[in-house]
């Protein structure tokens, strides 16, 4: 058994390097395509569902596509300006996503349901990124 998991590292050692950018990409994409999804401006679905104002709703959808696009940019800049693209990227989403989930899903708190969302781990991958910058 240790031979085989010893191999198995092996393969897949050669491919750690990756890591870090799936989730990224992931994320990115996600918050990209999120934000973009509420185009042409401003979104009014934002302002039927929440009362927001047209300005809001417009600030939304450009930060939600903006957090995307900055947080994969980060990972291309190799020195303390990609360190703090990432965290700015991250830390956009991560209000984002906070506030998300304190007007539209309050009651979804410390219940499976948040833990069968993505939610939660939009949040939660947008903290990692948050946390460890490019690391």
């Amino acid at each position: 058994m240790k031979h085989l998991n010893k191999k198995i590292n092996q393969i897949f050692d050669n491919f750690i390097f990756i890591t870090p950018w799936l989730l990224r990409m992931g994320l990115g994409i996600s918050f990209f395509f999120h934000g973009y999804g509420k185009f042409p401006l401003p979104p009014q679905k934002l302002i039927d569902y929440f009362g927001f104002s047209e300005y809001l709703a417009s600030f939304v959808a450009i930060a939600e596509l903006s957090a995307g696009i900055i947080l994969i940019l980060g990972g291309f800049i190799k020195n303390h300006l990609g360190e703090l693209t990432t965290r700015f990227g991250a830390m956009l989403i991560v209000i984002i996503m906070t506030v998300a989930l304190n007007l539209a899903h309050r009651d979804w708190f410390i219940t499976p349901k948040l833990f069968m969302s993505e939610q939660i781990f939009l949040l939660v991958i947008g903290l990692y990124f948050l946390i460890r910058g490019n690391k």
